[in-house]
């Protein structure tokens, strides 16, 4: 997937015709373009982002380091997406004893087989340097006594690698420091309140804008354009798509559902992280699920039953600190042998001073809700938590459309394989936006007139009523457990909710890309017959060697889903 020439080109990669054929004729048709009012206004800059989290606010400033105007789209405010609930930390090699080859590793490991190994040696190689200089923009990370980096160890991690923050609150330092560094920048122009709708092309095809719906601003309903001579898309993640995530409202897959309508192609976008452990409790009735950080279980934290008998000791030789997929499917096991929603994690024995310590914004929101985890067992249960797949990039971050870059969660670099090793994605939001910014300024054309026609296909939006049966629809047919039966369900709904059609507004974009990243991951889901990482086929329990390479998703001119399967070298 990732090599240094353009997506689409073979290198270590053969691109061949599906082997297994998935029945995409039985999946709905999807949009080419959001219906939506002309642009009422427009602006220009030379290189607009689209998302204000940790690889959007990164790749913004390392672009102004290479002189360019940037300006940043984002959907709520500045601060609203998914980097500042991360609550682990970063992943980094920053002992000495430890070694990128050791992360590299680990990395692939969790992996399964489908990790590119030289986006991973990007990753593990460069991601020090890029921890030392988001310090120098004024992160600061929890600390030892005598100065040094404090660093701790998640599940699937042979070292303690992971940097941390206020305990747990690695995220929301992280956003602080970036914030404030952009907003130092009068260069930089923040957009908040915008929701990006759809890929403005030249006439030969190359990215050179967004359309976008701002609030308050231009013509009647906010529709506008901002022309650019490279746009990055940096717009997280799509946990919306189910009914238990831990992510947060903002997350509906905008980014992967802009770049599909462009004609992107995007991967691996059936591997969705589960975190094994969301909070389950009567008290929270978000649609956000609070986030247990896998880090409490590297601080020695266990997983148990209704009889509290520890049940990972034995499935794992890393037990509760196994890959997500590898603990999450273990708790599948006894939920459904117990009939329970939940099991617990049990912190009791680490005492209430360390925990309050180390873990202060978990102990708040838990307390919150009745449960004191120095006292109580924590009720945990798998909720949907990171995409591992995503636009289709190289390793600097290029999509197979010229001028249009993904970095984050939205993209797929090839680093996470079938399943994303612990406090890996914020490193690569860090390394990845940090080579979009060096390519983009080594050849940077002058701006492109946009031409409508270089889109062209079938433009509408679903009715927003269909959210919450969509939700229930994936999380019943795609979620965790997923079968050939299940899945041809989830896409007979997905038909269906997709002819309830409306007209536009901000909740009919939302949910129209809801539509499309759905329909794009019950298709790979589909034609994937095996289990790897986080795509668990229960009629095809174990891997198999000819799944082995990635599935290409793409949108034709007529909106039909088109799939192409490449095995990997």
């Amino acid at each position: 997937m990732a090599t240094d020439g353009a997506p689409g080109s073979t290198g270590p990669w053969a691109r061949s015709v599906l082997k297994h054929m998935s029945p995409l004729a039985d999946l709905p048709a999807l949009p080419r373009r959001l219906a939506a009012a002309e642009p009422g206004w427009t602006e220009t800059t030379d290189v607009v982002v689209v998302g204000s989290g940790i690889a959007g606010l990164t790749a913004a400033l390392y672009l102004r380091e290479q002189g360019l105007h940037v300006t940043v789209v984002t959907k709520v405010n500045i601060d609203d997406g998914s980097t500042r609930w991360a609550q682990g930390g970063i992943a980094a090699v920053l002992d000495p004893l430890d070694t990128p080859q050791a992360h590299a590793y680990d990395t692939e490991i969790a992996g399964v087989g489908l990790c590119d190994p030289a986006a991973v040696r990007v990753l593990v190689e460069e991601g020090p340097a890029r921890i030392r200089e988001l310090i120098r923009r004024g992160a600061e990370f929890d600390r030892n006594p005598d100065g040094s980096l404090m660093l701790t160890r998640e599940g699937g991690h042979r070292a303690d690698r992971i940097v941390h923050a206020g305990g747990d609150a690695t995220g929301a330092e992280v956003q602080r420091a970036l914030h404030a560094a952009v907003r130092r920048d009068p260069w930089i122009r923040l957009v908040e309140h915008a929701l990006v709708l759809d890929l403005m092309r030249s006439a030969d095809g190359r990215a050179c804008g967004i359309t976008l719906h701002v609030l308050g601003e231009g013509s009647e309903d906010g529709v506008g354009a901002v022309l650019a001579r490279a746009v990055v898309l940096a717009t997280g993640g799509m946990g919306q798509i189910f009914s238990s995530t831990t992510n947060p409202s903002v997350s509906t897959g905008d980014g992967v559902a802009l770049a599909l309508r462009a004609g992107a192609e995007v991967t691996d976008v059936e591997f969705v992280q589960f975190h094994p452990t969301s909070f389950v409790t009567s008290g929270v009735t978000s649609v956000q699920r609070p986030l247990i950080s896998e880090a409490l279980r590297g601080e020695g934290a266990h997983l148990v039953d209704e009889a509290g008998e520890r049940f990972m000791v034995g499935q794992h030789e890393l037990a509760e600190l196994a890959p997500r997929d590898v603990v999450a499917k273990g708790i599948y096991r006894v939920l459904r042998s117990t009939g329970a929603d939940h099991v617990y994690l049990d912190a009791r024995h680490l005492g209430k001073e360390f925990l309050e310590g180390r873990f202060p914004t978990i102990m708040a929101s838990t307390r919150g809700a009745g449960v004191d985890p120095a006292t109580d067992l924590i009720p945990v249960a798998p909720a949907a938590h990171y995409a591992s797949g995503g636009v289709r990039t190289d390793l600097h971050g290029r999509t197979s459309i010229d001028g249009l870059y993904a970095c984050g969660e939205v993209a797929c670099t090839g680093v996470h394989g079938a399943n994303r090793l612990a406090s890996n994605s914020l490193l690569e939001g860090l390394v990845f936006a940090r080579r979009i910014a060096d390519d983009i300024a080594r050849e940077l054309p002058p701006q492109a007139e946009p031409v409508r026609a270089a889109v062209s296909g079938p433009a509408w939006v679903a009715d927003p009523a269909i959210r919450a049966e969509l939700q229930r629809a994936m999380t019943r047919g795609a979620g965790v457990l997923r079968s050939a039966d299940s899945l041809a369900t989830a896409a007979k709904e997905l038909t269906r909710l997709a002819e309830q059609r409306s007209r536009p507004n901000t909740a009919a974009w939302e949910v129209t890309n809801l539509l499309t990243v759905a329909t794009a991951l019950v298709a790979s889901a589909r034609t994937r017959r095996e289990t790897r990482g986080c795509h668990w086929r229960e009629d095809h329990p174990a891997a198999a060697d000819e799944w082995r390479g990635h599935l290409l998703d793409a949108v034709a001119p007529d909106g039909a889903l088109t799939q192409t399967f490449e095995e990997m070298a």
